[in-house]
């Protein structure tokens, strides 16, 4: 007996649902934890703008903080740097510290998860401060490298680590401001200001030596 051409469709368009089902609901929570906030989602919306049943919610996050967890897991940066000599401009600190911040593109990156989520749920979600911590120390070893790899001339541990530690501070700082440009309207940092941020951390590490 042959299947009716719509009753075919309609398995086929199930199929494709359930297979890309996983993604749909991170797409989803992405998209909402974003612009509302991870306490303010309730688990209906998400399948709702997933276009899933509930249940497939539930059949692959078991609770919605699993959800969270996936997104800080599955949608943060990857390692900053493979090869940090592909940023060093020798002798000029702040001109590698401003190619580390193009590279790594904490302030435009294409995922809320960095520019917004992470920022906003780390106060009340142990596993986002987790990753965030881990994504700390990435980049604090990938600056700490741009700078002794870029120094004029050679530069104590100690101040190395305070101006990698500067430089981190002041990027983060700089990347959430994408929450509060959406919640306040606060001017985004443009590249004159990071160039500047980058140009005193090199006058600092030069004077501290």
């Amino acid at each position: 007996m042959q299947i009716p051409t719509t009753r075919r469709a309609g398995r086929r368009r199930s199929a494709k649902i359930d297979g890309d089902a996983r993604q749909l609901i991170l797409d989803a929570a992405e998209r909402l934890f974003a612009a509302q906030g991870f306490d303010a989602t309730a688990t209906a919306a998400l399948a709702t703008a997933a276009g899933v049943p509930k249940g497939l919610v539930f059949y692959y996050f078991p609770t919605k903080d699993s959800i969270l967890t996936a997104l800080m897991t599955e949608r943060m940066p990857a390692p900053p740097i493979d090869d940090i000599h592909t940023l060093v401009t020798p002798g000029d600190p702040a001109a590698s510290l401003v190619n580390l911040d193009a590279a790594v593109n904490l302030r435009d990156h294409h995922s809320s998860v960095l520019r917004v989520i992470m920022w906003r749920e780390a106060d009340t979600h142990p596993d986002v401060r987790r990753q965030l911590r881990h994504f700390r120390d990435q980049m604090l070893e990938a600056t700490a490298k741009v700078l002794q790899a870029s120094a004029p001339s050679p530069v104590r541990p100690g101040t190395l680590r305070a101006c990698a530690a500067a430089w981190v501070s002041a990027m983060f700082a700089v990347a959430s401001v994408e929450r509060l440009h959406a919640l306040d309207g606060v001017s985004l940092p443009t590249a004159d200001e990071v160039l500047n941020i980058a140009q005193v951390v090199a006058a600092g590490m030069t004077q501290l030596g």
